[in-house]
């Protein structure tokens, strides 16, 4: 539990910095940096709590969890070219954190007597909520649902129902966290660098003239 414990914070502070980092582009104040910061790092573990019935959420019963999107949010505002020069060692950890919310909400959800294809769901929330809720307070187009975007909520789809599928058959052991976070961080990764994007109809402007 101590791992999985530390590796949540490490988690909840690359979104964290993800939060503070979009706030700095769109130059909001020190109250807005703080706002994307805890909502990117805090609130798809919340909604996730609240849904397997988790209450209160682990953030708000652990008191740590609310000090680590403060320390990301005075890195950018310290330093917000450290970011960029990191960004990335800050993208491995982003997709650590990606795998790990979704193994972990997953885990929450079938043990709450959820079904697969239910936990699945509640593993991606717990992945991409936090990020969707900051971009649609940034006022951007939230990131897993650009047309050009890497992928970001499949592979954490994947990783979540990897953990749904096996969770039980496998007494919950840490070689399936580990598989689902890998399975997540390799092709979240690999979209990245490859340049995966999730199929989609063509633009309208794009369709061939009658």
């Amino acid at each position: 539990m101590t791992v999985l414990f530390v590796l949540d914070l490490v988690g909840v502070f690359a979104f964290a910095l993800s939060g503070a980092w979009l706030a700095t582009r769109k130059d909001f104040d020190l109250v807005g940096m703080l706002a994307l910061a805890f909502v990117t790092g805090l609130a798809g573990g919340m909604v996730r709590d609240v849904l397997v019935g988790d209450v209160p959420p682990l953030a708000m019963d652990r008191q740590v969890y609310l000090v680590v999107p403060v320390l990301a949010a005075i890195v950018v505002l310290a330093a917000p070219g450290l970011v960029r020069r990191f960004e990335l060692p800050v993208m491995i950890l982003d997709a650590i954190g990606l795998g790990l919310f979704a193994s972990v909400g997953s885990a929450k959800a079938i043990e709450s007597g959820l079904g697969v294809w239910s936990s699945m769901l509640v593993g991606v929330i717990a992945a991409c909520g936090g990020g969707i809720i900051r971009d649609l307070l940034a006022g951007v187009v939230p990131q897993v649902f650009g047309r050009r975007s890497e992928l970001y909520a499949i592979p954490a789809a994947l990783g979540a129902l990897l953990v749904a599928l096996f969770w039980h058959k496998t007494g919950g052991s840490w070689l399936l966290t580990a598989a689902s976070i890998g399975v997540t961080l390799l092709l979240r990764l690999g979209s990245v660098r490859y340049g995966w994007h999730a199929p989609g109809r063509p633009r309208a402007e794009d369709w061939p003239a009658d």
